[in-house]
């Protein structure tokens, strides 16, 4: 084998190699403050007026959550009942912003919902339903 396509080679795998450490690692990076995907119950829902029964507020259905696409949110919602919050596992976010970019996280989630259905946003996160309860999804810090 020729000294130049020896030399082409190692280059490639290489870059082949910085590449996959740099999708894989940032996930594993621990550092700074751990965030939560919290669900709050809210209320139930009126499936007659398609709001929350205490209100005229709107909600995102989560009966058919794909749990690929919405681990936080799934994880969430297995940890919650109709009167008792639910929480994901945690996330923590890098101290320079460069885990966030390769890797899913709650801030995704809660921002996949706002887009889903504006008239469902609140102040400080989104309504969303599941098997008649509507909860109040958020993005926190604190563990419950």
């Amino acid at each position: 084998m020729r000294t130049r396509t020896r030399n082409a080679i190692l280059a490639i795998l290489a870059v082949l190699v910085f590449l996959i450490a740099l999708g894989a690692l940032p996930g594993l990076l621990k550092s700074g403050d751990p965030y939560y995907l919290t669900l709050s119950p809210e209320g139930d829902w009126d499936a007659d007026n398609g709001t929350l029964a205490e209100g005229n507020q709107t909600a995102i259905d989560l009966n058919n959550l794909s749990e690929d696409r919405f681990p936080y949110t799934a994880a969430a919602l297995d940890n919650a009942s109709a009167n008792e919050t639910g929480q994901s596992h945690p996330y923590w976010k890098g101290y320079v912003g460069l885990k966030e970019v390769f890797t899913h996280s709650p801030f995704d989630e809660r921002d996949a919902f706002e887009q889903r259905n504006g008239d469902a946003a609140a102040e400080n996160g989104v309504y969303v339903r599941h098997d008649g309860t509507v909860y109040l999804l958020t993005v926190t810090q604190e563990q419950t």
